[in-house]
């Protein structure tokens, strides 16, 4: 997707859909791709954030003289950062294509949304490039970022890029010379770009990009949106047992007891911590077994024998741990 024909073929394609009532059973190869894939869950963090970036777009739509308000989505690994991101990157994609759709016959379609990942060690230079790779500006080794990064503020703004969505943000170090440097040129982009700029990263507000002058720059720019763990509550609400349940009602399984993994929230939560990540992770995965074993169901011991990503095995799981 970091390309924008693989973005335009990811905003463009149907997402997969949950079973309908009345619909013929699918194959045990389409239960398993299904399953793979599976639905987008819509959680609290999706949904503020959705609200944010619409909200933003409006208000820096007509703004000239200085950097658009951004967003910084952030938490810890398996917290459902990316998946918010391309949703909203997605979300506002159809929107815009709805709106202005190409015209007959035209080779060019809109161009509404650029999705960027900061590459390891990332340079000034480095980065640009990855700018100019999503819509396939032609550089050459001579160029120097300077002539990448103007020709890349050309490209974008002619091609009305209105969303830029930029991954991985805490690979960004401000502290040495090329992280400043990389973090310098991100700033220039926001102000030479008419677009509204999200970025997504790790833990970021303890990283350095919130630190020193550049990182008062940012964070006096930016909208801060945790994407965190999901409690098991919140005032008289269950967030995570809400996901639970939505999770379960998306699944194509033919034996399956509606409410079974409700029952076992504390569990789950205990299991992986909150971590929508992680949840949906072994949900699936169980889900995927029993299909194969012909069982159809999940159960607390199907979901126990499922060994999940190494942070949530490592410190919530107390079976890891006596291990």
């Amino acid at each position: 997707m970091t390309t924008w024909q693989g973005w335009h073929r990811f905003a463009t394609t149907d997402p997969v859909a949950p079973p309908q009532p009345g619909d013929p059973p699918r194959s045990t190869e389409e239960r398993l791709a299904y399953h793979s894939a599976f639905v987008t869950i819509r959680t609290p963090a999706i949904s503020t954030l959705a609200t944010q970036v619409r909200t933003l777009m409006i208000l820096g739509r007509h703004q000239q003289t200085t950097a658009r308000p951004s967003l910084i989505v952030t938490g810890p690994a398996a917290a459902g950062k990316t998946t918010a991101l391309l949703n909203v990157g997605r979300t506002c994609h159809l929107a815009h294509t709805r709106k202005n759709p190409a015209p007959p016959r035209s080779a060019h379609a809109a161009v509404p949304v650029a999705y960027v990942l900061v590459p390891p060690g990332a340079t000034a230079k480095t980065l640009i490039t990855e700018f100019a790779r999503y819509l396939g500006i032609p550089i050459t080794a001579r160029m120097t970022q300077t002539q990448i990064t103007d020709a890349v503020c050309h490209t974008y703004t002619q091609a009305g890029v209105q969303l830029v969505l930029i991954d991985e943000i805490h690979r960004l170090n401000p502290r040495t010379t090329t992280g400043a440097q990389t973090a310098d040129l991100v700033k220039d982009l926001t102000e030479r770009l008419p677009a509204t700029f999200v970025y997504a990263g790790i833990n970021v507000t303890d990283t350095p990009l919130f630190t020193g002058t550049r990182g008062a720059q940012l964070a006096g720019r930016a909208t801060l949106i945790t994407c965190g763990p999901l409690p098991a509550r919140h005032g008289q609400t269950r967030p995570f047992t809400d996901v639970i349940t939505d999770i379960e009602n998306n699944l194509d399984l033919q034996q399956h007891t509606p409410g079974t993994l409700p029952r076992h929230a504390p569990y789950l939560h205990q299991r992986t911590a909150g971590r929508i990540g992680s949840l949906t992770r072994l949900i699936r995965q169980a889900a995927i077994t029993a299909i194969c074993d012909g069982t159809e169901r999940i159960t607390k011991a199907a979901l126990d024998a499922v060994r999940l990503d190494h942070l949530a095995e490592t410190h919530h799981h107390p079976r890891a741990r006596s291990r």
